[in-house]
């Protein structure tokens, strides 16, 4: 009876999760600018609705009076205790006020992120700031946790700074010479085969139609999923709602078009998902690192390789035309994907520069959260970093600095460093993956993806949350995370002369 009680509640909690995906990814694609208040307003009041319903004192009860029949019903019970106590960790009243206020920043920030006005944009990230130190402590009291660790278990359940900052050390210290070496060995490709210059402009339908080619080339399934457009670009909705969006330049196409493979791998993950459990918390995705994973995996392992291009080149002369890469040939498009150069922006940096940029977030985050590092003085700490790390100034570019990333000012710290997990768990699901499928490669020459998706929705996508990050990753690719593949991935691609 007991474990009745909680299949119903997840049913109703499920209804206004849905409510609020599609609100939210509403809010950020097609909400006139003056409905702000009031979609703040009612977001707020269904997030506290949602938050007394998923914490109410007799749920623990039925938690402890439940018997689970089979396997799958002892790990749901497992997951659902997990985040109730993490649910718990919070009082309504603090969910409705940290929700109206990263509403607002985060709509702030969209109409002055343009401008680069930071000194008009930092009160509302200090309230943010705040709000993020109250819920870090309010979580590690609970959790027995650090305010940060606290926090990054809300996006990836067992990730610690004690073994992401030996991870993340080695890393970084890694790249900083492996930078200089892509560098000189892409300048030594480059002149061999110079790059060649964007045919421009691309309409932006058309670079729609050709992102939409991809994203069903790959999988994507349209009977429960969209593509808009916005500031930022994100993966949300709901499993049998995808709301995917990406953002355009008509100066160039790859850009565009990479954020869509990205997102799409996002929207892969949400689309094969457990549907019979997708009312439990057993059946969502097992943590950000893991999604970032899929999404990178696409991105990143997929969509850059030479054979995806061999497939792909046709799609981009169908949907933009034949004079829009006039002679160019798999080599010209490896040129432009596979780029390296030190860069500003985040989502736009290419994989080896990008968990430089991850680690720097990273970094800063956790003195903000710790109060060794206040709101007021981001601009000049980012800039120190990216001075060290990558060698270019934001001091005076905050629109390209600080307030680049849409994270911050919607409150969630914490989840970045699930974005270089991603990377090294994609380099390593790949290496599984063709061990497993010898004849991938020539798969994807032939616009097939049906084994990848198969072995990913068998091994990934399926099980849902049924596993811890660390127990998945080792049941998918036969050992534990080994950052050493994501290494390997690197030198292979990028050291070739």
């Amino acid at each position: 009876m007991s474990f009745q009680k909680l299949d119903t509640l997840g049913r109703k909690l499920e209804a206004l999760e849905h409510a609020l995906s599609i609100l939210g990814a509403d809010e950020a694609t097609h909400m006139a600018v003056g409905g702000g208040d009031k979609r703040a307003e009612a977001m707020s009041t269904l997030a506290g609705m949602y938050h007394a319903q998923a914490t109410a004192p007799e749920i623990a009860d039925w938690i402890e009076a439940a018997r689970p029949e089979s396997e799958d019903q002892t790990l749901a019970l497992a997951e659902f205790k997990r985040q109730y106590v993490n649910a718990t960790c919070l009082p309504t009243e603090f969910v409705e006020r940290r929700t109206a206020a990263t509403m607002r920043s985060e709509q702030l920030w969209r109409d002055l992120r343009a401008k680069g006005d930071w000194d008009s944009f930092l009160p509302a990230l200090e309230g943010v700031v705040s709000l993020v130190r109250e819920e870090s402590q309010l979580r590690a009291e609970a959790l027995k946790l650090t305010p940060y660790d606290a926090l990054m278990d809300q996006y990836d359940p067992g990730n610690r700074t004690a073994d992401l900052d030996v991870v993340f050390g080695d890393l970084k210290s890694f790249l900083k010479g492996f930078v200089p070496e892509a560098l000189d060995a892409q300048e030594r490709r480059l002149a061999k085969r110079p790059r060649k210059t964007l045919n421009a402009p691309y309409p932006i339908e058309k670079q729609r139609e050709l992102g939409l080619a991809a994203m069903r080339a790959v999988g994507f399934d349209f009977t429960h999923g969209s593509l808009a457009v916005s500031h930022h670009p994100f993966c949300g909705g709901v499993p049998t709602d995808v709301r995917m969006t990406t953002r355009y330049r008509t100066d160039e196409f790859l850009s565009s078009l990479m954020g869509v493979l990205h997102e799409t791998g996002h929207a892969l993950y949400e689309q094969g998902l457990p549907k019979d459990w997708s009312h439990w918390p057993l059946g969502k995705a097992r943590g950000m690192g893991i999604h970032e994973s899929q999404s990178l995996f696409v991105e990143m392992q997929l969509s850059r390789s030479p054979e995806f291009w061999e497939f792909a080149l046709p799609l981009v002369h169908l949907h933009l035309g034949d004079d829009a890469i006039p002679g160019w040939e798999i080599g010209d498009i490896l040129n432009e994907v596979n780029f390296v150069e030190r860069g500003y922006i985040r989502v736009d940096a290419d994989e080896v520069t990008y968990p430089l940029h991850v680690i720097l977030r990273y970094e800063l985050e956790q003195e903000l959260v710790n109060g060794t590092l206040e709101a007021s003085q981001i601009p000049e700490a980012w800039d120190a970093k990216m001075t060290e790390y990558l060698g270019i100034s934001t001091i005076n570019n905050p629109k390209d600095g600080p307030m680049q990333d849409v994270h911050w000012p919607g409150g969630a710290f914490g989840y970045f460093p699930s974005y270089t997990l991603g990377a090294m768990i994609a380099a390593q699901q790949w290496a599984a993956l063709e061990k497993a499928q010898p004849g991938l490669r020539d798969d994807i020459r032939q616009g097939d993806f049906t084994g990848i998706n198969q072995w990913r929705s068998d091994n990934i996508w399926s099980q849902g949350s049924r596993w811890s990050t660390p127990d998945l990753i080792t049941r998918a690719t036969g050992e534990p995370l080994n950052a050493d593949f994501f290494k390997a991935h690197l030198k292979k691609r990028y050291l070739a002369s």
